[in-house]
């Protein structure tokens, strides 16, 4: 065959694994599977190596360098123990499966490199250049690391068509499996047959007998396999591509869910809003009747006998306006108390510490409990969204505590500072086991509102408890120090 022809030959086998190379290492980076994307970094390397020798033979045969051909043939075979070198390492990271097996692996490449040099020293001193050292040495190369390194590669590719086929890629799969035949035609035929050299068997098994046997040279056997080799491994990189748009439907799909869990959410805490809107209106209602309609109907009726009083006995007629008068104090203070349930004039006036001390005197009042306020001394300003969120989190607390806990102490901060505010509520009570909380016949509304107020607010909302410990409630809100207006007295 003619130079030229030959010459050509080489251009496309080194451009195949050039273009290879060159995409895996472009692409390569993209790969989720970690094992993989390592593995690839060895694969590019060896094909624009590789490339490289192949043109450079190229070169040689159109005597288009002119540089020493020893020195030329250095670099040859330096180039080519290296491309296998790192061919053999992608074939035993793919069949490594942990980061630590694959450092191992390594050895593997390392071993291959040591007895190529030793027999590089060997045939130093045995063969001259004259009697065709670099053809031996050439030989030796493909012999000791070129064949290995290719069924390395191929039982690799073998291994990464399972992961794709367990991963439900069965396509890419099929596109490593031809990979790993093209790679097994390339290093078992391709660099069995060699050059022509001293060292058995290619002085029989060489590239002339394949000429002779088959009719064509065995660089074009190399350069179809190359080809093959670089097709395919171009079609399972596609899987990144596939493997992208799966993580990023999957995605979608998870933003959806979350979505419509939010949405429930919301819904649910609408019909929670309405429920408790319901509730309150009720509870008024029941108050006024009970306390102020029922003070207001005494107090018509009391004036009712003070006017007959006033005309026959003056002195009882006053005694009754007196009586009256501590009737209609008492539905002034009740109706007070109910004003101040619903919105304290404290936390508007004052700010949350004066309206925090306020309501805990008012739950000291009503029940048992000990509760112990820590907060900054006097006015603190905050949002309004803010300042009521931690209010009513700490009203609804109390109440729990209240109502389930059977504490006898519980203790109340606010602390600011680092561009937040944190509360804390924290009583000696029972607690309970959180992790049946969920599965409580009745909706947990209680802390269903604080935590929602929390998330409105942009903060993180904290529940610990534990079965005779008590229950701890902790809410930190981003907040800004300078909205903090402290003054010298507080009211």
């Amino acid at each position: 065959m003619d130079s030229h022809t030959l010459s050509l030959i080489f251009f496309f086998y080194g451009l195949a694994f050039f273009s290879m190379g060159l995409i895996v290492a472009i692409e390569g980076g993209r790969a989720s599977d970690d094992r993989l994307r390592k593995a690839l970094r060895p694969l590019a390397a060896f094909g624009l190596i590789h490339a490289i020798h192949e043109w450079l033979e190229m070169f040689q045969i159109l005597e288009m360098i002119s540089i020493d051909a020893m020195f030329l043939d250095a670099i040859r075979l330096a180039l080519l123990a290296f491309s296998f070198l790192s061919l053999s390492a992608f074939g035993m990271s793919l069949l490594s499966p942990t980061e630590e097996h694959r450092r191992l692996s390594l050895i593997i490449p390392l071993i291959q490199a040591g007895i190529w040099g030793l027999g590089l020293l060997y045939f130093r001193g045995q063969y001259t250049f004259a009697q065709g050292l670099w053809d031996v040495a050439d030989v030796w190369t493909r012999y000791v690391i070129g064949i290995p390194a290719a069924l390395i590669a191929c039982a690799g590719l073998i291994a990464q068509q399972r992961a794709f086929r367990k991963a439900g890629m069965e396509r890419f799969g099929r596109d490593s499996l031809w990979a790993a035949v093209a790679f097994a035609w390339y290093g078992v035929v391709g660099q069995a047959f060699t050059r022509y050299s001293a060292l058995p068997p290619s002085n029989v098994i060489n590239s002339e007998l394949f000429l002779e046997i088959f009719g064509f040279p065995v660089q074009l056997l190399r350069a179809g396999a190359a080809l093959v080799v670089t097709i395919f491994v171009m079609r399972f990189m596609r899987s990144f591509e596939v493997e992208t748009h799966r993580q990023i439907d999957e995605l979608q799909a998870a933003r959806l869910q979350e979505a419509e869990r939010r949405e429930a959410l919301k819904g649910e805490m609408l019909r929670q809003v309405v429920a408790a809107q319901e509730s309150e209106r009720q509870r008024i209602a029941r108050e006024l009747h009970d306390e102020t309609g029922q003070a207001l109907t005494a107090l018509g009726l009391g004036l009712r006998g003070v006017a007959i009083n006033l005309r026959q006995d003056v002195d009882k007629a006053a005694h009754n306006l007196r009586q009256l008068e501590g009737t209609a104090a008492d539905a002034l203070d009740e109706l007070r108390r109910l004003i101040d349930d619903l919105r304290p004039s404290h936390l508007d006036d004052l700010g949350l510490p004066a309206a925090l001390r306020w309501y805990a005197g008012e739950v000291e009042n009503r029940s048992k409990l000990k509760i112990s306020v820590d907060a900054p001394k006097g006015r603190c300003e905050l949002p309004l969204q803010i300042k009521t969120a931690l209010f009513r989190i700490a009203q609804e607390a109390l109440t729990n505590t209240v109502k389930h806990a059977n504490a006898r102490n519980v203790w109340i901060s606010v602390e600011r500072g680092n561009g937040v505010v944190k509360l804390l509520v924290r009583d000696d009570g029972r607690g309970f086991d959180q992790s049946r909380l969920p599965a409580y016949s009745r909706p947990a509304w209680g802390l269903m509102g604080m935590q929602e107020r929390t998330t409105l607010c942009g903060g993180q909302f904290n529940l610990k408890s534990v079965p005779g410990w008590g229950t701890e409630v902790r809410v930190t809100i981003p907040c800004d120090d300078t909205v903090f207006i402290e003054d010298e007295d507080e009211n």
